[in-house]
This record gives structure tokens, C-alpha cells and sequence, in this order.
């Protein structure tokens, strides 16, 4: 591997926050494109590292490849996670780092990580349809889809569930 995962640091959030937002934006994951409410949410890394645990992915040079955010069930930044379970969510790999294995590798740590939080049985994830890519890597890995647990956060977007049990 020729990147490192850890834990986010502050003078990184701008960055993150960057790029998961563009991300979003250029995989068209938006609704509403670059009016879509999620946009903030999703450039808000500082928010999100101080109510779960923001993860990133780095080059040699140090440079933000790749993110991440990981919440065990029940709290604030578990959208479908319930007790005894772990999410993640805006995983997100930067356009130049892709097929270099940098989510699944983000994903394999949260599984870890999800395996260490005492009671956790599984890691779970929402996803949008239109991402086939990372389906295939959640598959490879061995999560496998939940339907009953579809569910749409806004009218109209429907998002697709996977879990991982352990």
C-alpha cells in the first residue's frame, strides 16, 4: 500500500470537506446538485470529528487521497445503524487515486474498527444505486444486501443497505 490510513486532523477539515462535497457533486449523488442541502453537511468535517470518527486516507506526501466518517449505532452520525451495530458513511476516494485499492481499504479499517467496539455484530452502510463501483467492492468483501432496511432520506432518493456480520 502505498497510502496510510489514521484519524483526521483538524487543519485537514477544509480538505476532507472539499472533497467529499466534490465528490458528491461530480458522481451527481445530489439531488439538487450544488443547491442540495446535503452539500453542507457533507463539507462540515469539523462537525463530523467532533460527533464521530472522521477517518482519511494519505499519500507519502501526505495529501488527503481518500475519507471516510465511522459511528457506532444510536448516535448522532448513524443513519440506519441501530444498538449493537456500526455505520459508515461518505467514503470517498479523490478521482486521481481511484483503482488503487484506497476504498477498500477505508472500508476494511471501519470493519475493524467496527469489530473492536465491545457488542458490535455487524457493520452497516447505505448507498446510492448509481454507485456499482463500490457495490462490487462491499460484495467482494462480504457484505451483503439488506432490502428490508432501504429506505429513502428525502422524498425520492432511494438509498440501497448492505451489511457486513461478524
Amino acid at each position: 500500500m502505498d497510502f496510510t490510513i489514521r484519524a483526521v486532523r483538524p487543519e485537514e477539515y477544509e480538505e476532507l470537506g472539499e472533497l467529499t462535497g466534490l465528490t458528491y457533486l461530480n458522481d451527481g449523488l445530489l439531488l439538487y446538485g450544488e443547491d442540495d442541502f446535503y452539500l453542507a453537511v457533507l463539507r462540515d468535517t469539523a462537525r463530523r470529528a467532533r460527533e464521530a470518527e472522521v477517518l482519511v486516507a494519505v499519500d507519502a506526501d501526505e495529501a488527503i487521497i481518500g475519507g471516510v466518517t465511522f459511528a457506532s449505532g444510536g448516535t448522532t452520525w448513524a443513519d440506519i445503524a441501530v444498538a449493537g451495530e456500526a455505520e459508515f458513511r461518505m467514503l470517498v476516494v479523490a478521482p486521481e487515486a481511484r483503482g488503487r485499492g484506497v476504498g477498500e481499504a477505508l472500508v476494511r479499517h471501519c470493519a475493524d474498527r467496527a469489530r473492536a467496539v465491545p457488542e458490535c455484530a455487524r457493520l452497516v452502510l447505505s448507498t446510492d444505486a448509481k454507485m456499482v463501483s463500490a457495490h462490487r467492492i462491499y460484495e467482494r468483501m462480504g457484505f451483503v444486501r439488506t432490502p428490508e432496511r432501504d429506505w429513502e432520506p428525502v422524498p425520492g432518493h432511494r438509498l440501497r443497505t448492505y451489511a457486513l456480520e461478524f
